[in-house]
């Protein structure tokens, strides 16, 4: 099925602001429902325990295998919509929420560390009873993928870790700046949000203005949380346990890295090539630190390649 061009979304948004009175909320409401909507997807919700887990799902149920979404830090359910628009006719996506961002739960006071979150990824799948799906990453998702590979390989049929976190041999421009007290991964004023896409991201997709000033009041709005789960995660890249641990699985892994990548140096790839018993490990040139982001159409057929035809 052929879906709407992202040029219609200019349209709905120009069209918002010439004939209403919509507020920057409800023109940023109205592009993120159109964005998954154009996609395939809708939100809905779960809970987990005490958690209140945000989600989107296909509209339509397919009848092929299922793909389980895990954003990086600080980041959403969002930043998949665009991959997932070139995977949702075959497949079935899950794209979650993390606790600690976007619509979900952010307690303070439950544990953020890469193993906790594996065990939140664990219990949300199965609160959405999928027990065998692909399983995709980014960043801090990534780590958090392989993590859940590793310790659940009956239920995870494939991963793909697009620069993923959970090793850093290689330092990044990202590593100086925390070290000198400077982290551009979490806004604290005006501006702050730009800065990051920047950082971030060398390909930037388009974004109209009232979209992104309401994408920087919430990251700001989140900012306590955000210094909780880095404080967490910081020192993650630097011990032994995350490397045993990926030792052990048993899937098929593809791992996608932006050679531009300021967040995490794209050689840390080799490491996790190395690593993981049957790995891939594909560079992408021009690219920063969200791949599936920058590159939906082509990190979709890296994905396509990777599992190759269904099975008959």
């Amino acid at each position: 099925m052929r879906r709407p061009s992202p040029v219609y979304l200019l349209i709905i948004l120009a069209a918002s602001l010439l004939f209403s009175a919509c507020s920057r909320q409800d023109i940023y409401q109205t592009a993120i429902d159109f964005e998954r909507s154009s996609a395939g997807l809708e939100a809905a919700s779960v809970a987990v325990g005490n958690l209140d887990i945000a989600y989107l799902r296909n509209q339509e149920m397919s009848a092929g295998d299922t793909i389980v979404m895990i954003h990086g830090f600080g980041a959403n359910k969002d930043n998949w919509t665009r991959l997932a628009g070139h995977l949702t006719d075959d497949f079935n996506v899950y794209a979650i929420d993390l606790p600690g961002h976007g619509d979900s739960s952010k307690p303070l006071d439950i544990g953020y560390r890469l193993e906790d979150q594996a065990g939140y990824v664990e219990r949300i799948l199965d609160a959405l009873s999928v027990d065998e799906a692909h399983v995709m990453g980014n960043s801090m998702g990534g780590a958090i993928t392989a993590l859940y590979a590793a310790n659940h390989p009956d239920k995870v049929q494939s991963a793909v870790l697009f620069s993923p976190a959970g090793i850093l041999e290689y330092e990044s421009e990202l590593v100086d700046l925390v070290k000198a007290g400077d982290n551009p991964l979490i806004p604290k004023q005006p501006g702050d949000f730009e800065r990051l896409m920047d950082f971030a991201l060398e390909k930037k997709p388009f974004v109209p203005w009232p979209i992104m000033d309401v994408l920087e009041e919430r990251a700001i709005a989140n900012r306590e949380v955000n210094e909780v789960i880095f404080a967490a995660i910081r020192d993650a890249g630097s011990g032994a346990d995350f490397r045993n641990a990926i030792t052990r699985i048993k899937a098929p892994v593809l791992v996608v890295w932006g050679k531009e990548d300021r967040v995490i140096n794209y050689r840390n790839g080799e490491i996790f090539e190395a690593a993981i018993p049957d790995a891939w490990l594909e560079v992408m040139e021009g690219i920063g630190h969200a791949p599936m982001l920058e590159a939906p159409e082509e990190s979709a057929q890296l994905f396509r390649q990777f599992i190759g035809p269904p099975a008959e």
